[in-house]
């Protein structure tokens, strides 16, 4: 996996990134979502890498990144706070300005990223989420019996955190075995790779803060900006077709047309994890958006 990129550690003001990068061209910078970290695009990324220099990271408090210290409010586990370590890495790596591509808990620190710097993000591409705003505001019966991973992450320490620590694999089977349509597309390494992250208890915290901070913070700050700042680039949004986001909303798109002007999108016939159940029509789609 990942032939040709290189392996980085990059120290930020707020956590030390751990990535890989490959390819020539201009940058595109690459976030993963639950239970995952960078590997999940390891079917995507060498297509990608053909035409653009692709950097590829762990977010702070995922796999090979850094886990430090939270506080009483969960800020430091914001998507604010987390989109700064990428928005520093980046530029320690040369880039002001790149395409920005994001899955689940990617996706959100993508659009804050894009929210918070609109000029450093020239081109968004999210998959298979709204806005957390929108979630919450949203959120209703359906929504707490199919997404309760959020609220039992979000409970307060370390109830959570003591049960992950049990039973790290449960929790990541059930995500790896329930959400998807394409029930082997995860190798075993990357299988083993997801799971372990969860057995380490400074991750597994980590990970529990920034559900925590989802539901205060991260909703804060998407309602102070709602109706008062817009994401400037083009947005591409691909869901799933077959997942809770398409269960859940009527019309995901017309959510996202709330938060930018030039929004397109379109879902795709898989599961929840769309970069690794249909890798071919992802990049397909990505390189159509980011030229």
């Amino acid at each position: 996996m990942f032939d040709g990129f290189d392996v980085f550690d990059i120290e930020t003001a707020g956590a030390t990134i751990h990535g890989r990068r490959g390819g020539s061209g201009p940058p595109v910078l690459l976030l993963h979502g639950i239970p995952e970290t960078h590997l999940m695009w390891h079917k995507v990324a060498p297509r990608l890498a053909e035409k653009y220099t692709v950097v590829a990271t762990d977010l702070r408090g995922w796999g090979d990144s850094g886990t430090p210290p939270s506080t009483s409010d969960h800020e430091p586990y914001s998507m604010r706070a987390i989109a700064r370590d990428q928005i520093e890495m980046m530029r320690i790596l040369g880039y002001q300005q790149f395409r920005l591509v994001g899955h689940d808990r990617g996706a959100r620190c993508a659009y804050r990223l894009a929210l918070d710097e609109p000029d450093a993000v020239t081109r968004l591409a999210v998959m298979d989420v709204v806005p957390i705003g929108d979630v919450y505001n949203r959120a209703d019966r359906a929504f707490s019996l199919s997404y309760w991973v959020w609220s039992f992450l979000a409970a307060p320490a370390p109830v959570p955190e003591q049960f992950i620590k049990a039973a790290p694999a449960v929790l990541v089977d059930f995500m790896l075995d329930t959400w998807p349509e394409v029930k082997d597309a995860f190798p075993p390494e990357v299988r083993a790779a997801y799971v372990k992250q969860f057995s380490d208890p400074a991750t597994a915290h980590a990970i529990c803060e920034e559900f925590r901070a989802a539901a205060t913070v991260d909703y804060q700050q998407d309602e102070a900006d709602r109706g008062n700042r817009k994401i400037a680039c083009p947005v591409l949004f691909l869901w799933s077709q077959r997942g809770q986001v398409a269960k859940l909303y009527d019309d995901p798109l017309a959510i996202w047309r709330e938060w930018a002007d030039d929004v397109r999108g379109e879902p795709v016939p898989v599961g929840h994890f769309i970069p690794e159940e249909a890798p071919e029509q992802t990049a397909r789609r990505l390189l159509d958006f980011l030229s």
